[in-house]
């Protein structure tokens, strides 16, 4: 049981990555290092990163 939800995992963030690559325009290599731990950006961070289209100021 074990192995098989391990495997499920590995598979699920592998298809993470490449789902992020695609829609970010960052190359997989860049993806998986940048998700290998905890990431925080600012949103103008985001935004340059391809994460977010646009940021919203506060009025």
């Amino acid at each position: 049981d074990i192995k098989i939800h391990a495997d499920r995992i590995i598979k699920i963030k592998k298809d993470l990555k490449q789902i992020l690559a695609k829609n970010t325009g960052q190359p997989l290599e860049i993806i998986e290092r940048d998700t290998e731990r905890d990431n925080f950006m600012t949103a103008t961070q985001a935004l340059e990163y391809g994460l977010v289209d646009k940021v919203i100021e506060k009025r």
